[in-house]
């Protein structure tokens, strides 16, 4: 079977290394079929470099061929790697990818031209790298109703929090320890304010709950805000900050969606996941709860789970797999602040001792946080369990304090 890698970069290089390297023990245990790398589709010049001579700069030439039956694209990003893998599912190519903007933003759509040209449209590779996740919700798990899925979706992030939680680094120097690591690009922004983790779970969430969910409908936030003194008081109520995707089912129309900074206590499956590693937690009705962990990115993991939908499609080469999900409907993502939980506030204030009156009037009794180096005028604790849109009308509306840091905490 011929096959054309559209983006030579990291994962892209990878995906070829993998296939070359492994290539007899694939079609020994997994295809039966020859997989040879025809194109590599590439504006670049990589004089020198093994595949050379399958290099091309015209997207047409991998279009046009009849040879060709599985397109990988690792280009990233939506244009023009939206419009190549549009076309090559209309002309019967299979596509995979590992591209989850593409994913997040036109799942839907390119699962939809698949089925209609009898093709396959996969993307394993879109969450978490190179930890098994897609095909096991779709597969394994497929016998349990998903009621929520959550997830520490960018090691980025997670490498920051670790160093902040465990070096006591502020989150500036956190950053800059990742950029020379190489875990942070020199923009950050995509990791950092939540972007990359939304994509992530608006992918796992359509194909949880079985229509598609979109990044602009989620409410994102990011870990800018996060200070050494929400660390240390968290600490003292036995928890830990992590960055969070989460998704659960109101019913069969209505999820809740959203990323954020979130408290998972100690002894949480999640709250032990440091440095840049990930974990998906999937809840079932049938299995409960479902972990898978690893490192959520980097050349050979990402490519093992492209070229393993590679083989997939190889498998299924005269056959498209009943998989994806349906069109959101209107309304679909429920508003952010009407999920219940507990919440976890630092505030200033002049008077304490008025102020934790005042607060207690508002919202009922509260947990009171400690810190040594907290100052005078500082106050955090933890709410009791209640619609997050009441308690924060209500606590805004305190004269006594100053509202500074919010952090929900979940039950994983």
């Amino acid at each position: 079977m011929q096959v054309a890698v559209m983006g030579y970069g990291t994962v892209g290089s990878g995906v070829v290394e993998v296939i070359t390297t492994n290539h007899e023990s694939i079609v020994k245990r997994s295809t039966q079929n020859e997989l040879e790398i025809k194109y590599i589709l590439d504006l670049r010049d990589f004089p020198g470099d093994i595949n050379e001579s399958k290099m091309v700069k015209d997207f047409n030439v991998i279009l046009n061929d009849d040879e060709v039956k599985v397109v990988v694209e690792t280009m990233g990003g939506l244009h023009p790697a939206f419009e190549f893998v549009s076309a090559c599912l209309k002309t019967g190519k299979s596509v995979v990818t590992s591209n989850k903007e593409l994913v997040a933003s036109k799942g839907y759509e390119l699962l939809t031209l698949a089925r209609e040209n009898n093709v396959n449209f996969l993307f394993e590779a879109s969450v978490g790298g190179g930890i098994p996740i897609i095909r096991p919700i779709s597969q394994c798990l497929a016998a349990n109703e998903i009621d929520e899925i959550a997830g520490i979706l960018n090691g980025t992030t997670n490498f920051i929090l670790t160093m902040m939680i465990e070096k006591n680094m502020s989150f500036e120097d956190a950053l800059k320890l990742a950029q020379d690591n190489g875990y942070a690009e020199k923009d950050p922004t995509a990791d950092i304010e939540g972007h990359d983790a939304c994509r992530k779970i608006c992918i796992l969430a359509s194909l949880c709950f079985g229509k598609h969910v979109y990044p602009d409908c989620v409410h994102t936030e990011g870990i800018t805000k996060i200070t050494l003194s929400d660390v240390a008081y968290i600490s003292s109520f036995g928890g830990v900050i992590k960055l969070l995707g989460r998704a659960k089912r109101i019913s069969d129309d209505k999820i809740f969606a959203v990323v954020s900074p979130a408290i998972v206590m100690n002894g949480s499956q999640l709250a032990s996941v440091n440095d840049v590693f990930n974990a998906i937690l999937v809840r079932g009705n049938a299995t409960g709860d479902v972990v898978f962990y690893g490192k959520g990115a980097g050349k050979l993991p990402t490519a093992s789970a492209v070229v393993a939908d590679v083989i997939d499609c190889a498998r299924n080469a005269d056959k498209r797999k009943p998989f994806g999900w349906g069109d959101s409907v209107e309304n679909y993502v429920a508003d952010y602040d009407t999920d219940v939980n507990p919440l976890y506030i630092r505030a200033k204030t002049e008077d304490k001792e008025s102020a934790v009156k005042a607060i207690e009037g508002a919202v009922g009794s509260i947990q009171l946080l400690t810190n040594d180096s907290a100052p005078q005028n500082e106050i955090a604790f933890v709410t009791k369990s209640d619609e997050e849109k009441k308690l924060v009308a209500a606590l805004k509306n305190i004269a006594e304090i100053e509202i500074e840091s919010l952090i929900r905490i979940t039950d994983y």
